[in-house]
């Protein structure tokens, strides 16, 4: 029988609930996937907790990789068989489960030098680190960023590929642990922001000038910080609140900062079109499959585990990426 974790009020990881659940066949421009591997990111959190609102009850998770078992009607875009991997957000929801219905457009096809527990492992961080290395700046060589989490999924992603770039890796982690797994990644340049000014040694590493973009997945813990490590008229993203939502602030602090650029992506709008997300899939999994970037699964969880694996994530005692085993 078919088991998924689902959620029927918002909460803490003890919210998360192992059910057995009815999958049925698929429907026009369904398939029925069963799953390989599913993928676990800090933005399961925010729907378990509430912070990103769906109907309840629900599913978890927005991301994994499997087989596809049975396409439905107007199907041509995979066949049974065919090994795939997606990630979405609501249109996602769900992925937490040993099979599913999805729609086919949702969907990936996975080259046959990535398995599924790599793909689960990086569909949604490796994606986001495609836009954000290819889309949101026009990154020339020996250009610095500021990545924040650099230990992270996204982080160790972002520093092999920023290294392909020619770019100066600046990363920030909490213990010297997490930074001998980033400076493996890449960082040229380690900061513990448990111990050190970060926007000061930023400066002490630029010549007193700034990066030219700060990456910052944490939030209001590090959004201060992030501005003032920025050259004049450098670009802040914004892309993840994990220490919490980033308070109300006066634009014009832009303006005082060195007429500053800030942005809030959100990967849905940078794969809605199938061609780019195509596009950025593609080179990705060329990075991947020639080694040019290792994916890191640090940790394994089974899916009824789900709870312990939200505990960890949330104490930041994970590296790299997390997978949950079928």
């Amino acid at each position: 029988m078919p088991h998924a974790i689902r959620i029927h009020e918002t909460g803490g990881p003890e919210v998360l609930r192992w059910e057995e659940v009815a999958v049925g066949e698929p429907g026009p421009g369904q398939v029925r996937l069963r799953h390989e591997a599913v993928g676990l990111n800090f933005a399961d959190t925010y729907f378990r907790s509430g912070l990103y609102p769906m109907p309840l009850p629900a599913g978890m998770g927005v991301e994994a990789a499997g087989v596809v078992e049975a396409v439905g009607a107007g199907v041509t875009q995979v066949a049974v068989g065919d090994r795939v991997t997606y990630t979405g957000f609501l249109n996602t929801l769900g992925a937490y489960s040993t099979e599913r219905l999805i729609a086919a457009a949702a969907l990936i096809k996975l080259p046959a030098g990535i398995d599924c527990e790599t793909a689960a492992a990086m569909t949604m961080r490796g994606l986001t680190s495609a836009y954000l290395m290819r889309r949101i700046y026009a990154f020339k060589p020996a250009d610095t960023i500021l990545l924040h989490a650099a230990a992270g999924g996204v982080g160790l992603i972002v520093s092999q590929w920023a290294k392909l770039l020619g770019l100066t890796v600046i990363g920030t982690v909490s213990n010297e642990a997490k930074a001998a797994v980033a400076r493996a990644h890449g960082c040229d340049h380690i900061i513990d922001y448990s111990r050190e000014d970060v926007a000061g040694r930023v400066r002490e590493l630029t010549d007193g000038v700034g990066a030219n973009v700060v990456f910052d997945s944490v939030g209001k813990d590090t959004f201060d910080a992030s501005l003032d490590s920025l050259k004049r008229r450098g670009l802040m993203v914004c892309v993840g609140t994990a220490s919490g939502p980033i308070p109300p602030f006066n634009p014009q602090l832009l303006a005082m900062k060195g007429s500053l650029y800030l942005t809030r992506p959100a990967l849905a709008d940078y794969i809605a079109d199938p061609a780019e997300k195509n596009e950025l899939a593609g080179e990705l999994f060329g990075h991947v499959a020639a080694g040019r970037i290792r994916i890191e699964i640090n940790q394994r969880y089974a899916l009824q585990d789900a709870a312990q694996a939200h505990r960890d994530l949330e104490s930041r005692k994970t590296t790299g990426s997390s997978v949950f085993t079928i």
